[in-house]
């Protein structure tokens, strides 16, 4: 009962890691995949992902990142974009910059230094209220 593991939020088996940047290794320059990558080493250079982007615990980023779904327990010292998607920052992460994203989950301890975009689609207040203006203006 007391024993379980902890839940990871995102779901590992439904998006095939394609990429893998192990730990020790260092890539001098920008990464693009347009499959969904793990990022266990170290990366100085912009990266742009097709798919979702795992950081782990070991990895660090020093560039701008750009990506479906952005999970980060590692390090990125950068903007982070995920316009569509999510940006998890998990209690090990470590954002210093600024985040673009549809949804965004910063886990206790987490480490976020920056201000935060959200994009997506109106609220029915916002849709509402645009409706009632416009009505008002063409009567």
């Amino acid at each position: 009962m007391f024993n379980k593991p902890k839940q990871v939020s995102y779901d590992a088996t439904a998006e095939q890691i394609v990429s893998i940047i192990g730990t020790g290794a260092v890539i001098d320059g920008p990464l693009t995949t347009k499959d969904s990558t793990r990022i266990d080493g170290t990366v100085n250079g912009n990266v742009t992902i097709s798919g979702s982007l795992i950081i782990g615990q070991d990895g660090k980023i020093n560039g701008t990142v750009s990506a479906l779904n952005i999970f980060n327990a590692g390090e990125i010292n950068g903007n982070a974009s995920a316009v569509g998607g999510k940006v998890e920052i998990s209690d090990t992460g470590k954002i210093i910059g600024d985040i673009t994203a549809k949804s965004l989950v910063i886990d206790e301890n987490a480490v976020f230094q920056g201000s935060c975009t959200m994009t997506g689609e109106k609220s029915s207040a916002e849709t509402a209220k645009e409706r009632a203006v416009s009505e008002k203006t063409n009567n």
